[in-house]
């Protein structure tokens, strides 16, 4: 009898897909840098799943995934995501989870614009899922049961009554979460939430803290391909080990300051 793997997937967090001229975050990716990185999935055999596919998958009697997994998220709901992002996806016949900021919806400046409501509600009908990222984006381990409560609530209500769409998930701003926070998260109704964490998702992953890979604007190609066909990097241990050391510090500074109602 053939064993059966162990899940492994990656699941790449994006936020901007902009030049280094519009934006100085080191988060942003660079238009050219995305293309490449979308035809290589689409050229090496990936295939592109939801965030809630795949967390569904790693539920008890959850359906397999393809062969040559990966998920593609969003977080905060960036203009570039429709302008760039959208079309590449398409013509590489990928699918992505936009994980959107709904008190950032239609705002814009001179640089840089977040989506709108019409081009979430084309985002959606173009196949795509749109998941929750909060209200104000706030660092939820932080905040009070009752804001946390407003924060995960609202904009799943918001995002299913706009867009007519069911809404079972959320990313936390920055992945801050705690045992408050994603007790709230199941009891608002969500049935996944996705931190950061650096590391590839796995069967044995909490479906409410589940793992991502930060790419960003300093992605090799040589680093991207490594860490999609899951291979480790020395990027992904530092920002693994800086995040657990922040980890630390957070609950230290939440339990001194105890309950908060």
């Amino acid at each position: 009898m053939t064993a059966v793997s162990p899940v492994r997937v990656p699941v790449l967090m994006y936020h901007e897909i902009a030049e280094v001229t519009t934006t100085d975050s080191k988060l942003a990716v660079g238009p050219e840098a995305f293309a490449d990185q979308m035809a290589y999935l689409g050229e090496a055999g990936f295939t592109a799943v939801s965030a809630s596919q795949l967390a569904a998958s790693l539920a008890p009697g959850g359906d397999a995934l393809p062969e040559h997994p990966v998920a593609i998220t969003f977080d905060d709901g960036y203009g570039d995501f429709y302008d760039y992002a959208l079309p590449l996806l398409k013509q590489h016949g990928l699918m992505a989870t936009v994980f959107q900021t709904t008190g950032w919806v239609g705002l814009t400046d001179q640089v840089k614009r977040m989506l709108n409501w019409r081009e979430l509600s084309e985002v959606a009908d173009s196949g795509m899922e749109i998941g929750a990222h909060t209200y104000r984006h706030p660092q939820l381990d932080q905040l009070p049961e009752k804001a946390v409560r407003e924060e995960l609530h609202g904009p799943k209500a918001e995002l299913e009554d706009k867009l007519g769409i069911a809404v079972p998930g959320l990313a936390y701003p920055y992945g801050y979460s705690n045992s408050m926070v994603k007790r709230i998260a199941r009891e608002t109704g969500y049935t996944y939430c996705y931190a950061v964490g650096n590391s590839l998702t796995t069967g044995d992953s909490d479906p409410y803290a589940l793992p991502r890979l930060t790419i960003q604007r300093t992605t090799t190609m040589t680093e991207f391909r490594a860490l999609v066909n899951g291979q480790d990097t020395p990027t992904m241990r530092r920002a693994r080990m800086l995040s657990q050391g922040y980890s630390v510090v957070r609950r230290t500074r939440s339990a001194l300051r105890g309950p908060r109602r």
